[in-house]
Parts: structure tokens; C-alpha cells; sequence
């Protein structure tokens, strides 16, 4: 992210807390990154987690994958003292039988089940962050899972018993980051759903996490349009100059540094890049192609506008490499270390 959220390579972190790692889909690569990331945390700075799973499921793992790895079954409190010393394991939800790349009726129980208990240990002040590996939503859903993904999911886990927060999806990286104000919809209904209401309560929590989260002290936007060309006046669609463009005047109202509707094609050169701490894009693709494409390895994804810090890796569950040893833990690694830096920002 231009401006100082990308995280430090090789750094190390000193933390009181750890943070809860969960599980993510068990037939899927998290473990296998879960595992390298303890195996690599002192060449690369790794601070202090616990993985909420099963310890017997991570060993078989480990031998899949050819790796020594020490194992240790402890609690929340434990994790910090025994990390540079053994992987802590922290037991939730019933014991996964998915073997790798084939997901079985066990995975969404125990996905589901360590992040419920990630997001209780952080809210009992017993975890620093969340950090929540790939999940498979296509398993999810057969189990009966109605949420359209994490996100959603854990600002439902938010506030017991209160109406959920609004969740912002940032995907960030040293390189680019970027907001999608609609998510996992189709484009239909990206378009439909698409408001000025919308941008602007997107962008004002986005405005509100760099601030506290990430000490950038007066955020620039560029603020995607909709239509090609941010819509040429009109000539390729209205949705520019009768949404868009009125969310970036209240934006600006509201003295906050915004641009736009900018023409998305031309948004995420490396020069345009320079002008802007974020790109506030109006549906999933304008934003995950771009940094996809440019950070694949070490890109973040971050839920902003949640009473925790919640971070991801910015990939899938890889079924077809799942215990196989080809995984790379660059994106995990990264996500580890932005939710401790973030967690050790001043309140």
C-alpha cells in the first residue's frame, strides 16, 4: 500500500498476546502454510500465533508434507511462552477426516467451529487478531452456511446479540490496496446494489481503519467509476455522474482527500499507484484483478470496520497442491504480520 501499510519483511514482534490462526477449509492448503509459517518464523519475523485445530490432524499433516515440526496442545494464554519452541495447537470443534483436496462432511464443522472460537478468544482480550485461513464456501454452503463468505460471517460473530457492523473487504500489499464497496455478488446485482449511500459509508470506514490502524494521517482515495471510461460524460452509462460522483462530493464535504469517478483502466499504473493510499473500486473484479496480478504472493485481505482486526491470506483453498509441499506461505506470513503490526498500533 503506497503510504506505509505494506508490511516489513524479516521483522520481528515482540507481543504479549498471539494471534488466532484458524484452520480455514481442513482439506485445503492452510495447514500446509500454517506449518511452514511456524517452521520459517525466525528468518522471517513470524510473531507469536496459535492454530485453532487439531493436533493429531496437523501431525499427519506434517508427515504428508515431509516436514518435522513439534506440536504443542495448549490454550489462548500458553501460546506466546511455548511459540519459539514448539507450534501451539489450540483444540476446537470436532476432529477433521478430509484428506488433502478432498473435503468431507467434517471440514465445515471444524472451519466454522475455530472461527467462532478465534473470534471469541480475541473479544475475551485473550488473542491480539484474528487471522482466518482459506476457506472452501462451495463446502460451506452444502453444509448449510448462508453467509456469502468470511466476511460477512464474522461481522455476524461481531456484536452478540446487536445489529453486525458494516464489514469493509481491503485487500492491501506494500504495492497496492484496493476496496471493493460491493462483494461477492454477481455484476447484476453489484450494479443494482451500487448506491451513493453505500460508497460513501464504505469510504468513511475505510478513512476510519487507515487512520487508527494503519498511522496514515490524512488517507488519499482514488475513487473507481463504474462504467468504462468512468462513463464519458454520460455516453457510457449514467451510473457515474448520478452515483458515483455524488459520493465523491460528500466525500470531500466531509474533508476527506477523495478523486473521482477515475476511469478504472488507468488507475493501477505504477505512477497512478503513487497518488493514492487506496483504490475505492465499485465491485469485486475492478479491485482483486489488479492486485492480484500484482501481488499475488503477498497480498492481504483485511475486514475494516469490525471491534477486532481480522486478516487473511489473499488466496484460496488450492485443492489440487493441497499436501504436497508446493504451497506458498508468503501471503499467510504476510497476513500474520500486518494483524500484529496492526494490533500494536497506539489505541
Amino acid at each position: 500500500m503506497q503510504g506505509g501499510a505494506g508490511g516489513e519483511k524479516g521483522a520481528t514482534h515482540e507481543m504479549s498476546k498471539p494471534l488466532a490462526l484458524t484452520i480455514g477449509e481442513p482439506a485445503g492448503i492452510g495447514p500446509d502454510i500454517a506449518i511452514e509459517a511456524w517452521r520459517r518464523r525466525d528468518d522471517l519475523g513470524v510473531p507469536p500465533f496459535y492454530l485453532l485445530g487439531d493436533a493429531g490432524y496437523m501431525a499427519d499433516r506434517a508427515k504428508r508434507l515431509g516436514v518435522e515440526v513439534t506440536l504443542a496442545p495448549t490454550d489462548a494464554a500458553g501460546a506466546v511462552e511455548i511459540f519459539a519452541d514448539a507450534m501451539p495447537i489450540v483444540p476446537v470443534g470436532p476432529v477433521p477426516t478430509a484428506a488433502p483436496g478432498r473435503p468431507d462432511d467434517s471440514s465445515a464443522p471444524v472451519a466454522l467451529a475455530a472461527i467462532r472460537q478465534a473470534v471469541a478468544d480475541v473479544t475475551a482480550g485473550r488473542a491480539a487478531a484474528v487471522v482466518t485461513n482459506p476457506i472452501a464456501k462451495s463446502v460451506l454452503y452444502r453444509a448449510g452456511f448462508r453467509h456469502p463468505g468470511h466476511t460477512e460471517f464474522l461481522a455476524e460473530l461481531a456484536v452478540d446479540g446487536a445489529p453486525a457492523p458494516m464489514p469493509v473487504m481491503m485487500l492491501c500489499s506494500p504495492t497496492l490496496a484496493v476496496v471493493p464497496v460491493t462483494i461477492h455478488v454477481s455484476l447484476r446485482d453489484a450494479i443494482a446494489q451500487l448506491t451513493t449511500d453505500l460508497i460513501v459509508r464504505t469510504a468513511r470506514i475505510l478513512v476510519t481503519d487507515l487512520t487508527a490502524r494503519f498511522g496514515i494521517a490524512k488517507p488519499r482515495l482514488a475513487v473507481a467509476g463504474l462504467n468504462p471510461h468512468a462513463g464519458e460524460s454520460g455516453s457510457l452509462g449514467s451510473e457515474d455522474q448520478a452515483i458515483v460522483a455524488p459520493a465523491v462530493e460528500i466525500l470531500r464535504a466531509d474533508g476527506i482527500d477523495a478523486r473521482g469517478p477515475l476511469p478504472a483502466d488507468t488507475m493501477f499504473h505504477a505512477a497512478a499507484r503513487k497518488s493514492y493510499n487506496c483504490a475505492v473500486c465499485m465491485y469485486h473484479d475492478q479491485a482483486l484483478i489488479p492486485i492480484k496480478t500484482l501481488a499475488f504472493d503477498d497480498g492481504v485481505n483485511v475486514t475494516l470496520g469490525l471491534p477486532f482486526i481480522r486478516t487473511s491470506p489473499d488466496h484460496g483453498t488450492a485443492f489440487g497442491i493441497a499436501g504436497s509441499s508446493a504451497a506458498n506461505p508468503s501471503s499467510l506470513v504476510a497476513a500474520l504480520k500486518l494483524a500484529a503490526r496492526m494490533a500494536s498500533a497506539p489505541a
